[in-house]
């Protein structure tokens, strides 16, 4: 039960060679939200590079939880949620810049309607423009189709091809989402406690990738709400990490959604529907990484 000691809001960040970011994402998080403490958990999946010597000697108050290799994202959030007391919890990139009125935003938001499981404020890029992945559908062949071929683009007002990124709802708005992005995650204790009475929020048989997408499936099977609110605003610095070892993550990203299809769309594990998936996935994979490299960029974004 809730004491005014319990913190209203535990933030749990896995930090993985983060040392020229953490600072910054630390430094923008509040002590204390509406009168009551503000928990934070830094998970560091390569600890020795510098990382933990930044949020040891700077933030003290952080509780720092160096890992012996690398856990992965769903294993290491999965330890940092099991440290963590508040009553509602935020899964945290540390690639992220927040601010204090969009925190205590959305944390008023789960306090006034229960029926939310997971919200998200508007992540906006380096450049101001908007972080698509901060609202998505749970998209399609369709939807896939539409965005490897570049039909989403070009026509990003039109419902009928943007099903996924949702391009033609207002940036500004707030609504019902198929998934958010798991660079910002806020849920309620209750309802990742319905959705994982084990502790394990996150599958841990995603390492990296999917396991965001595949949380925001179970929340909503689970019959909670997924909002995404765009009144507020935090600053994701994205692909940090994908830039510095791109090849193997951008094979990642494709392979992992895939299994999250595999998972929760195919649960007679057919041999046509795996085929199905695992053709799409891979042609998708193969046109992304093509425009991508026409474009010089070390960055795809398939989901």
């Amino acid at each position: 039960m809730s004491t005014p000691n319990t913190p209203i809001l535990s933030i749990v960040i896995v930090a993985y060679r983060s040392g020229g970011e953490i600072a910054a994402n630390l430094t923008s998080l509040p002590r204390a939200l509406a009168d009551r403490p503000v928990e934070v958990v830094v998970v560091d999946n390569s600890p020795g590079d510098g990382t933990g010597a930044i949020v040891t000697s700077q933030f003290p108050w952080v509780h720092y939880l160096p890992a012996e290799s690398n856990l992965g994202f769903g294993r290491a959030n999965n330890l940092g949620y099991g440290r963590s007391r508040g009553d509602h919890v935020l899964f945290l990139n540390p690639d992220t810049v927040s601010n204090t009125p969009a925190l205590a935003h959305c944390v008023a938001r789960l306090q006034a309607d229960s029926r939310i499981g997971l919200i998200s404020p508007r992540l906006e890029l380096a450049d101001g423009s908007m972080d698509l992945a901060c609202r998505r559908g749970i998209p399609t062949l369709w939807d896939g189709f539409c965005r490897a071929s570049g039909l989403a683009k070009a026509f990003p007002r039109m419902a009928w091809f943007t099903g996924y990124n949702l391009t033609h709802l207002p940036a500004a708005g707030t609504y019902d989402v198929g998934a958010i992005n798991g660079a910002f995650m806020l849920a309620p204790r209750a309802a990742l406690a319905a959705v994982a009475p084990d502790g394990k929020v996150f599958d841990e048989r995603f390492f990296m990738y999917g396991d965001d997408l595949d949380l925001c499936v179970r929340v909503a099977r689970a019959g909670w709400r997924i909002v995404y609110d765009g009144a507020m605003r935090i600053t994701h610095l994205k692909g940090v990490s994908v830039a510095q070892e791109y090849a193997a993550m951008s094979t990642a990203i494709f392979d992992a959604n895939r299994d999250v299809y595999l998972k929760h769309f195919n649960p007679g594990n057919l041999a046509w529907v795996r085929w199905k998936y695992t053709a799409a996935f891979g042609l998708w994979k193969i046109v992304a990484r093509w425009r991508a490299a026409r474009r010089g960029r070390r960055r795809v974004q398939p989901l």
